[in-house]
């Protein structure tokens, strides 16, 4: 399960074995089953998680009730309800297992620790943050300027491992269409 995250971690920074072991530490791994929540909306946010196996999915759930998929996460990727986790407020959205999933959990308090013990792992968070917000902004610029088709399309080319592992209703409400219109749209 580490073995999954040095090889992660080393995409960005090196690490030596002693520096490796120092960051395991740090990381506590959990199991959840498919449809478990790991973070729930209205809720303290303990951990941000790296998965290792599996696929979650993060909600917004706005005041009408109704569910909008912020994001997917799967293997080699992290999550979190980063506003709360960050702020160490109540969470504003829930994260939600789509299949069973193992991670690695990283408290507030050990991202702090590691951070300040390990310069290495400073710059790494750094770049994480930095392509999440990139990608982030990909987002925003791409629900301003495509239609449902093109956003589809390019969930396609970016994503190809994910269309295969999401439920249609679901990849419907996270490109913010009917299931119906998905249908449509898909091959």
């Amino acid at each position: 399960m580490h073995d999954k995250l040095r090889e992660h971690i080393e995409k960005i920074v090196p690490l030596s074995d002693d520096e490796f072991a120092f960051v395991c530490t740090h990381f506590t791994p959990k199991k959840f089953k498919k449809h478990q929540f790991l973070i729930q909306e209205g809720e303290a946010v303990k951990y941000s998680y790296f998965i290792i196996t599996g696929l979650l999915k993060l909600v917004h759930t706005d005041e009408t009730g109704k569910q909008r998929i912020v994001s997917f996460a799967m293997e080699d990727w992290w999550e979190s309800d980063y506003y709360a986790f960050y702020t160490q407020t109540l969470a504003t959205m829930s994260l939600e297992c789509v299949e069973n999933t193992e991670v690695l959990c990283l408290s507030f308090e050990d991202y702090r620790k590691l951070c300040d013990g390990l310069q290495k792992m400073e710059r790494f968070f750094l770049e994480k943050s930095n392509f999440g917000f990139i990608a982030s902004q990909r987002r925003i610029i791409s629900w301003l300027t495509s239609n449902a088709k093109e956003r589809y399309e390019q969930l396609l080319k970016q994503y190809p491992a994910l269309i295969q592992r999401v439920p249609k209703s679901l990849l419907a409400s996270y490109l913010g269409v009917s299931r119906e219109t998905l249908s449509r749209l898909s091959p």
